[in-house]
């Protein structure tokens, strides 16, 4: 199978996933926890880990040149220890040219403001991204006001969960996770409220498909990736959207390593996107929403 054409046209490595967890135990098995265990039994997946190197050349074989590295904190939510913002900057140091750090903090943690300063401040960490089911917090909700205006006073994006969520499939009560959570709505008041805070809502948002839609239309701050998803299960509308109609709002994004850039971007290559939009979906919009 072959990859997309504005890759095979590209002068070396250029696409960028805006969507990568560690590939190591830290985020696997710590931070993961039981209800990583849960989604991994519930698909066929393995857990199995692996090392930065290793994943930096799987991504450079496909055409991507860059990926952002997430961090995770669901810590008084679930009980898992977290993956530690100052772990995120340590290996973004360790591969300047690769990895862009998005730190973490627990809403529900009475430092979270604080900690969001530190990251960027101390850490010189490029955005965050919040899981708002596996957190199990409302981000529309008074109480996370003054961590949204710090955000966005400090100049850098956030990226949003969107839609279901595999963790906890299939087990009881799915761990106490509330899908509710996942629902792009519950996003749509922090972009309005916040103009200037750029916005990534990760995943097409199964079954919330039309809702981001919407809000990516409206709302001029807000994006959103296909991670999460091979592309030919994403829905058709969504699709239809990135081709047409918001050709500038989509981005690439695997969730790495539960996704893999290969097979992801081959599935891409069989839709047959022009190669314009090919670029604005791989590597543009986010160069753009980044700042790179």
């Amino acid at each position: 199978m072959s990859l997309p054409t504005a890759l095979e046209a590209a002068d070396g490595p250029r696409a960028i996933d805006t969507h990568a967890h560690q590939p190591t135990a830290t985020f696997l098995r710590d931070a993961g926890g039981r209800m990583m265990r849960d989604a991994a039994d519930r698909f066929g997946a393995d857990l199995e880990t692996g090392t930065y190197e290793e994943m930096i050349e799987e991504y450079r074989e496909t055409g991507v040149g860059r990926a952002v590295l997430l961090g995770w904190d669901a810590e008084t939510n679930t009980g898992n220890p977290p993956v530690p913002n100052d772990h995120v900057a340590e290996v973004r140091d360790e591969y300047p040219e690769f990895f862009v750090g998005f730190g973490s903090v627990d809403p529900l943690k009475d430092d979270c403001v604080e900690e969001a300063i530190r990251c960027v401040e101390d850490l010189d960490l490029s955005g965050f991204k919040f899981q708002q089911i596996a957190q199990g917090f409302d981000p529309s909700e008074p109480a996370h006001e003054e961590l949204w205006a710090t955000i966005e006073d400090l100049g850098v994006p956030v990226v949003f969960h969107g839609g279901s969520s595999t963790l906890g499939a299939g087990s009881p009560g799915g761990r106490g996770l509330k899908l509710e959570y996942g629902d792009p709505m519950l996003i749509d008041p922090v972009a309005a409220d916040h103009p200037e805070l750029r916005i990534l809502i990760a995943h097409p948002a199964f079954p919330w498909e039309k809702e981001q839609l919407a809000i990516c239309q409206q709302k001029g701050n807000v994006y959103m990736d296909l991670s999460g998803w091979m592309p030919g299960y994403v829905d058709e509308q969504v699709l239809h959207y990135a081709r047409k109609l918001l050709p500038e709002k989509v981005m690439f994004g695997t969730d790495y390593p539960m996704l893999e850039p290969r097979p992801w971007l081959e599935g891409f290559a069989e839709l047959g996107f022009p190669e314009g939009v090919q670029r604005k979906l791989l590597w543009e919009n986010a160069e753009s929403f980044l700042g790179l």
